[in-house]
This record gives C-alpha cells, sequence and structure tokens, in this order.
C-alpha cells in the first residue's frame, strides 16, 4: 500500500522533489502523514467524509500565523524595526534575519518544500474531486473554494517570504514524468500574483459569505477577497512596480523578475479589490460602549457617534478586545479570516504572551520594544510627542521620568495609568496602552489563585526592578523598557491561567486603508469592467474611511492639508498603518513593498537606560542608543529584501535561481 502511495505522489512536486532519483524525494514527501487510517489516494476521493479529512489535511500546512515571536514559522514578529528578542537562538529565529546572519544554508524557516506540500495536495483535490460522488452540490463548491484558496494562500505564503516562486501546473504530474520535466523556473513577480489573485477569485465564487461557529476559521468569500486586496496593495506598491534597482535580475526567456515601468492602474486595481471587500457590508470596525470609566475625549475629537466620531464608544476597550480574548471570535465584525492563538501555559513556552511576560508572573521578560515605535503613537488629542498639546503635555527629555502622582490616569474601565509612572507615558492614544507595557505598568494578572504573591504586580524595567535581570537567567530582561502587551488580558497569568483568544489574520482595518492607500496613488479615473466598480481619488472616501480608523482610536480625523496632498496623505497612512497593525507581523511586509526598509533598519536601536536602579530614576528615562550587545546591532542590505531560497530547493532544481546577492 505504501509502494502505492509512493509511486502516486512521488512525481507531484517542485523544489526538494525535482532531483534525478526517487530515493531523495521519500524524507520530502513524508508519505505517512497524509493520509489518516491507511487509505490510498483513489479510495479517499470515494467518500465525502473522506475529502473533507484530505482538505483538513492540506489545512495542517498552514502556517500558524499567531506565533510572531517564539517558535515562529516565519521571520516577520522579530525581523522587522518594532522589536526585538533579548536571544539570538533557534526558538527566536527571526533574529539571525535581523542581525543579518542569516545564510542559504540555515534552516531557519525553511518553509519552501512544506508550501509546495500544500500546493501539491491543493492540485490533487481539485483535480480529483469530480470523482467523489456522494457530495451534494453544495459541499462540492464549498470544498472546491477551500482548495482553491488553499492553494492561493500557500502560493502567497511563498511570495511574500521568498519573492517571485515556481508555478508548478495545476495538473499532478504523472508518475513516470522525468524529473527534468518536472524541473521549473520561477515565475515573475506579477505572474505570481495574479496566479494567487484567479485562485482567489476563484474562491470567492465559491465560498459562502459566511461560517455557523464551529466552523468559523474556514475560510470565507470575504477572506478570498480581502487576500485579494492585500497582494494588489502589495504588487501596486514601489518597490514590485517599476523597480529599477532590480534591472538586471530577470527569468530564463529574458523577463524582468521585477516590473521595469511603473503601472498606476496597480493602484486602481488594488482600490477595486477592497472596495468589494467594503461593498459586501458583512464587516464593521470592532467597538465597545464608552462607561463612565471611560476618558473624557478631547475637544478636538468629534464627539458624534462612531462611525462620524468617537462619543459613544471606548477606543481603549473597542480596540484591546479584537487581541486579548474579551469577545468571542464569532461575535467579532471586524474579523475576516483568523485562528486559534496559541496562549501562554507555563514556562518557556511559544505564545506571544510569554515572552512579553515579566519573569515574577511567569514569563520570559525578553520582547524588547524599540522607541521608534513608541515615539510614532499619539497623545490623546491627536498630536505628535513633538508638537504636543498644554493640555497634554509630552515632557521634556528633562522632566521625561517625572511620575503622574496624584491617583493616575484612567483610561478606561479596568485600566488606569499608575501614579508611579512617568509623565512620557501619559496621555497617550487608547492604542498605545493596548498595545504597550511600560516601566511602572500594572500586571493584574488575577487569573493566577495560588499563595504567591503574582497578581496586581506594578512592573519595573530598572536594573534591580522586579521586570530586570533573573539572576538564574542574566539575559533575560528588558532592554528598552517597553514590551508588548497587545495580547495579554488583564488577567492573563502564566502562572495561572491565560484566556483562549483568536489571532486575526486579515482583519477590517487592514480592507480600509489598503483602499484608502490606493485611492491616495491613483491618477484619473479607473472602471474595472468585472465588477462595474470606478475608482479615483476621491478625498471624502479617503476621508471617510481612514476617519474610522482614527475614531475608533478615539483621535481626530485626518485634515484636509493632509488629504489635498499625496505626499503628506502617504506619509499618514504610512504612520497609521504603523500603529494600528503595530507587532501583528505587518511592518516586515509594509517596509519592504514601500521601498523603506533600508532607511528603517539601519536606524540605531534607541531605548530607555535599563542598566540602572530604581534610585536613578531620572537616568532611566534618558534616551540611549543601544549598541552594547550583539542583539542590538541591526544590519540591513538590499538582498535582505527577499529571504534566502533554502540551498536544499536549489540543489534539487536546476532551473530555480537564488534570489539576487545571496
Amino acid at each position: 500500500m505504501k509502494r502505492k502511495i509512493k509511486n502516486i505522489l512521488s512525481a507531484v512536486t517542485i523544489g526538494a522533489c525535482v532531483a534525478a532519483n526517487m530515493t531523495s524525494c521519500e524524507s520530502y514527501l513524508d508519505v505517512d502523514s497524509y493520509f489518516y487510517d491507511q487509505n490510498t489516494i483513489d479510495s479517499v476521493f470515494q467518500s465525502k467524509v473522506l475529502v473533507n479529512e484530505y482538505i483538513n489535511g492540506i489545512a495542517t500546512y498552514l502556517p500558524d500565523e499567531s506565533r510572531l515571536f517564539t517558535e515562529s514559522p516565519f521571520p516577520f514578529g522579530l525581523a522587522s524595526d518594532e522589536c526585538f528578542a533579548s536571544w539570538q537562538d533557534g526558538r527566536h529565529a527571526g533574529m539571525y534575519f535581523m542581525l543579518g546572519n542569516e545564510t542559504a544554508q540555515s534552516e531557519h524557516f525553511n518553509n519552501w518544500a512544506h508550501y509546495y506540500k500544500g500546493i501539491r495536495k491543493a492540485n490533487i483535490l481539485l483535480s480529483r474531486i469530480g470523482e467523489c460522488k456522494d457530495l451534494s452540490d453544495m459541499e462540492r463548491r464549498d470544498y472546491t473554494g477551500r482548495g482553491h484558496f488553499l492553494r492561493g494562500y500557500f502560493y502567497f505564503c511563498l511570495l511574500r517570504q521568498y519573492g517571485p516562486v515556481p508555478i508548478v501546473p495545476d495538473t499532478p504530474f504523472a508518475v513516470d514524468t522525468p524529473a527534468d520535466d518536472a524541473s521549473y523556473p520561477r515565475n515573475t513577480y506579477d505572474e505570481c500574483v495574479d496566479y494567487i489573485c484567479d485562485d482567489m477569485e476563484q474562491a470567492a465564487s465559491l465560498l459562502p459569505e459566511s461560517r455557523t461557529q464551529a466552523y468559523q476559521y474556514i475560510p470565507t468569500k470575504g477572506a478570498a477577497l480581502a487576500m485579494i486586496s492585500r497582494l494588489r496593495l502589495y504588487a501596486a506598491s514601489p518597490w514590485y512596480n517599476g523597480n529599477t534597482r532590480y534591472a538586471d535580475w530577470k527569468t530564463e526567456d529574458g523577463k524582468n523578475f521585477i516590473s521595469q515601468s511603473y503601472d498606476n492602474s496597480k493602484w486602481a486595481k488594488a482600490a477595486v479589490a477592497s472596495k468589494r471587500v467594503i461593498d459586501m457590508n458583512v464587516y464593521s470596525l470592532n467597538t465597545v460602549a464608552r462607561t463612565e470609566q471611560t476618558v473624557a475625549l478631547p475637544s478636538t475629537v468629534p464627539s458624534a457617534d462612531f462611525p462620524n466620531g468617537a462619543g459613544n464608544i471606548d477606543p481603549y476597550q473597542s480596540y484591546k478586545s479584537l487581541f486579548d480574548g474579551s469577545i468571542n471570535a464569532e461575535l467579532v465584525p471586524e474579523y475576516i479570516y483568523y485562528c486559534n492563538m496559541t496562549v501562554g501555559r507555563g514556562s518557556n513556552d511559544n505564545s506571544n504572551q510569554w515572552i512579553a511576560t515579566p519573569y515574577v508572573l511567569g514569563g520570559g521578560n525578553g520582547l524588547n520594544v524599540c522607541l521608534d515605535l513608541i515615539d510614532s503613537y499619539k497623545m490623546i488629542d491627536g498630536n505628535t510627542i513633538d508638537h504636543s498639546s498644554v493640555q497634554y503635555p509630552y515632557p521634556s527629555a528633562d522632566h521625561a521620568g517625572d511620575r503622574i502622582g496624584g491617583e493616575g490616569w484612567q483610561v478606561s474601565d479596568g485600566y488606569t495609568v499608575t501614579p508611579n509612572s512617568a509623565l512620557v507615558d501619559c496621555y497617550r492614544e487608547a492604542r498605545f496602552y493596548a498595545t504597550i507595557g511600560y516601566n511602572h505598568c500594572m500586571w493584574p494578572g488575577t487569573a493566577y489563585v495560588g499563595s504567591d504573591d503574582v497578581t496586581n504586580i506594578e512592573v519595573t524595567y530598572y536594573y534591580d526592578g522586579n521586570g530586570g535581570p533573573n539572576p538564574n537567567f542574566p539575559e533575560d530582561y528588558n532592554h528598552t523598557g517597553y514590551t508588548c502587551r497587545k495580547y495579554i488580558h488583564q488577567e492573563d497569568n502564566i502562572k495561572g491561567t491565560s484566556r483562549a483568544k483568536t489571532f486575526a489574520i486579515i482583519r477590517y482595518a487592514e480592507v480600509l486603508l489598503n483602499y484608502v492607500e490606493a485611492l491616495n496613488e491613483l491618477e484619473g479615473s479607473y472602471t474595472d469592467e468585472a465588477t462595474g466598480i470606478t475608482v479615483t481619488r476621491d478625498v471624502e472616501e479617503m476621508r471617510k474611511y481612514f476617519n474610522m480608523i482614527r475614531f475608533r482610536a478615539g483621535l481626530p480625523g485626518i485634515t484636509d492639508a493632509e488629504l489635498n496632498d499625496v505626499e503628506k496623505m502617504r506619509e499618514a497612512i504610512k504612520m497609521e498603518r504603523k500603529i494600528e497593525f503595530a507587532l501583528e507581523g505587518y511592518r516586515y511586509h509594509d517596509l519592504r513593498r514601500w521601498g523603506d526598509a533600508d532607511e528603517a533598519y539601519n536606524a540605531k536601536i534607541t531605548g530607555y537606560n535599563t542598566s540602572v536602579r530604581s534610585a536613578q530614576r531620572t537616568d532611566f528615562y534618558k534616551r540611549t542608543i543601544l549598541d552594547s550587545k550583539a542583539i542590538m546591532k541591526r544590519v540591513f542590505s538590499q538582498k535582505m529584501y527577499f529571504f534566502p531560497i533554502p540551498k536544499t530547493a536549489l540543489d534539487h532544481n536546476a532551473r530555480l535561481t537564488q534570489n539576487p546577492n545571496w
């Protein structure tokens, strides 16, 4: 039976399995994991139960998108300018890429063969699903749609990590296909984008608009359309649209891997793709009602009800509840495509919670948020820290560490900036408090019910603070004075329990900002023939959807001066994405598609002086260039715009070319 399975599958491959002999393919095929209960591939498509199991098996090849920092399936969480880990090791391998220590020989994030396995299985499903006679028409549509979505998503995963990749035939290779005939070269970036979008279009035409709670993690029509929105935006962006830095990087037949001619219509396609999701009228931004404990709105913020203002919402809870498990996933209208999140369940785990949580609450205490990100958060009235107001002042360097005093500053029900907190961490916008942990921040951790004193801890990152170095693990400490609390509920305590959580792979806020960014770059008018949607640089459309993001955060809307200036609006959009999607894995891709990675990564890492003791509080709050340890010496060169293709894949496919300068 195994011999039969091997013969069927061995030729259906690319990348790692186009070698000259079948022996080298066997470990790649991992045959025993393909079929449950020892069913042959022929028997699978005789039963709708087995077909469903087969589809679920394909989905196991998808990455766990929720694991951003520890044991992550990709480098995107740590290999950005937002943060860094306190260790460079296999569990935090994104640090190797950020520090310039990644090579094509490394085994970190070696996803090439893994994703092509998923593609091959999706191709088998799509080519043979017609053989299953006991599927209803509705089931066949749904399963086929899921097959197209999965295949497209695997290609998307390859594209976002490696750049242009080979598109293999949709029909699985015959058993006796020679290895040379099964070797395929890389397609261009635009060819990959079109292929993925075609798959997502087919998925969108077949998948339902919604799922019951039991099947909520299975993709829907909206998920497929939102993927097109994301990918069309990437393809329109400067790095992939007329980038002459890659003039000499060409395919076998002489085509440029990256388009050398700027095409403004790509922005139009991105705008149309986003508008299609908006026009579904299925999704909306998540909001939570204002209470008496919600901080009063500044006079600069409209007091009308959302979405025309922030008068009736709690900006902190509206944003925070997207990430901390406060609301069941099926009740969050902003989630478009999402998965279960790995949560903290003890020491040395893989959760986003563990790496950020201080040691005293059972965490790893090793996620360091850079001061550049902290500086990007606005004051509560919408001013930047460089132009703060008299009512909500950002303190001068001499007074950055001054205590708030009094009873602190209440942001929302259950969240107060403690009296010992520094002025520099006061009067900030709601997303700051929903995302960032800072010196003297309160960590309630009330889910713990034991006898240890590990609840309602005011965490301090001084050298002698309770968030300082652990005597047994001297590198386990915060190096900047800031960490990430985005995925941590106020009750969560790794020494106790943590709430179940959901990770939004795509949420509606992204679609809105995609739409605004695409509109901002448009020149002239464009009508999409397939949908009839017409898009142009409509200032009122941009205002409407951009302000939804701003008002949900409790901030003033965009100004006319910004809206009427393409460059100013572009910078406003970049900053909004930086904050709205902070520490969600977006930044890695945004910096690259904009062509901003060189400047961002080559800037020195700054933080506060966590090497001083609590008696030297003023010195703690002095801005410090962090370069004393290897983990702080971030480097970047043009080759790092793409991840290197694994050498094992290159060895097995002579027609496969490495990314430039690797």
